[in-house]
């Protein structure tokens, strides 16, 4: 006989502020614990040295998680000058030093601008990429050599881009920076690079996310507000999700019948008249009724199904 599945079939959005020194899948499993949710995952994976803005999607909404992983960011980071670290951040070890030359407000703003727009990135030795199924980062740890991860890690360079980069304050030896861009973008490898136009090297000391996709820090809980919503019951949990379809980039909406949406959730494409389009989120809006189905796209006429939701018509 089959097993049926532990946990309660919840579904939403979950955005959380993301503690200091808690890696982001421990705030997933503490969430999923919480909540008694089959299923949750995460929308892309925050350093324990970095806060802010966490995404975890419950449930159906763990099948929208990809179009999260690949959405834009943003983030508040301090680049602390003179120093560079092994990981690019204040947990590695101090590799080099160097005297912060004095900089004028306009100094710094010519080498921000150096990297507004499309920008080449070679990933960070301590990053998630992966060689043979095995992070980066791992493998750094396990003795693999300084010199063969740069390889790897130089066979990964890509373009990115950088939406906004904002000087906020400036001090002796740091820079609080602003920063949109979009998916891929190391933060620390964009501080190291800026410490390295300055001529003195830099590392991320603080990093706090506030933007993924459409999920900003104005809607995030904390890990203690969640904790308090679990010990009054499940109400109180659900009520802190957003919905399922408000992890949806801003993309053609499709209506359907009722008829029309029972062959879609079957898998069956159905005949329309509007233009192609790669990317669709599809409803079914009938006699008041309005659900999303999940997303799909228009081909020679149709609309076909790509990624479903479990649903149940009226």
């Amino acid at each position: 006989m089959a097993r049926g599945k532990k946990g309660r079939a919840v579904s939403g959005i979950l955005v959380v502020n993301k503690p200091l020194g808690l890696s982001s899948n421990q705030v997933l499993q503490r969430v999923k614990f919480l909540f008694g949710a089959q299923k949750a995952g995460h929308t892309g994976a925050l350093d324990p040295l970095a806060t802010g803005v966490l995404p975890i999607c419950l449930g159906e909404a763990t099948k929208f998680s990809q179009l999260l992983l690949e959405s834009d960011k943003g983030y508040d980071t301090t680049a602390l000058l003179g120093e560079i670290r092994s990981s690019g951040d204040g947990e590695g070890e101090v590799i080099a030093t160097a005297e912060v030359p004095p900089l004028t407000h306009a100094e710094v703003e010519a080498v921000l601008d150096r990297f507004r727009g499309a920008v080449e990135q070679v990933p960070p030795m301590f990053s998630a990429l992966k060689l043979d199924g095995k992070p980066l980062y791992e493998l750094a740890r396990q003795g693999m050599s300084e010199e063969d991860i740069r390889a790897v890690a130089e066979k990964k360079r890509r373009i990115i881009t950088i939406y906004e980069l904002l000087l906020r304050e400036q001090r002796a030896t740091e820079l609080d920076l602003s920063v949109r861009c979009s998916k891929g973008t190391y933060i620390r490898t964009l501080v190291e690079d800026i410490g390295q136009a300055i001529g003195c090297g830099a590392y991320v000391s603080k990093l706090h996310r506030t933007l993924c996709g459409p999920y900003h820090a104005g809607q995030m809980v904390t890990l203690e507000q969640v904790q308090d919503a679990a010990e009054q019951g499940h109400d109180a949990l659900d009520a802190l999700l957003l919905p399922t379809e408000t992890a949806l980039p801003d993309w053609p909406e499709v209506a359907l019948t009722l008829a029309e949406a029972d062959k879609i959730l079957h898998g069956q494409p159905v005949s329309t008249g509007l233009p192609a389009s790669p990317s669709v989120q599809l409803w079914a809006v009938e006699s008041g009724v309005r659900q999303l189905l999940g997303i799909g796209r228009i081909d020679e006429g149709k609309v076909k199904p790509q990624r479903l939701l479990q649903v149940t018509l009226p």
